[in-house]
């Protein structure tokens, strides 16, 4: 069992930036790739970027491919987003996931791909 706990969401102004941090807890969390997800009211939830066990595999997103950065401290047991020029089609609920993978640097851009969730942090960005 994995605990999940983001923060960091907030309001920013359009081209702003923030950084959102996901917090794990229970088993070592050096065993799971990690994920961040998004669900902007009336859409489905949409898959914003992954990172490996190891952290040297990431994927982003198309949609997010040059503003938006995945990391983790693994001595931390913490994932980060650093999003960079917010625009307001990003405003969403984000959500951190954690995935049991075979291999070090395998990560997974869908949603089955994951075992546990936060519950999300709200990101709102103004135009």
């Amino acid at each position: 069992q994995v605990q999940l706990v983001e923060s960091g969401g907030g309001l920013v102004q359009a081209g702003g930036s923030l950084r959102l941090s996901c917090a794990a807890s229970g088993r070592p969390f050096s065993m799971y790739a990690m994920g961040w997800f998004r669900q902007a009211p009336g859409k489905e939830r949409e898959f914003v970027a992954a990172i490996s066990r190891s952290g040297g595999t990431t994927y982003p997103a198309d949609s997010v491919r040059g503003r938006f950065t995945i990391s983790r401290d693994n001595a931390k047991n913490t994932v980060y987003l650093q999003m960079n020029s917010l625009n307001p089609e990003d405003t969403a609920v984000y959500y951190c996931a954690a995935g049991s993978v075979a291999y070090a640097s395998t990560v997974s851009t869908h949603p089955g791909g994951y075992a546990y969730w936060g519950q999300g942090t709200q990101v709102t960005v103004s135009s």
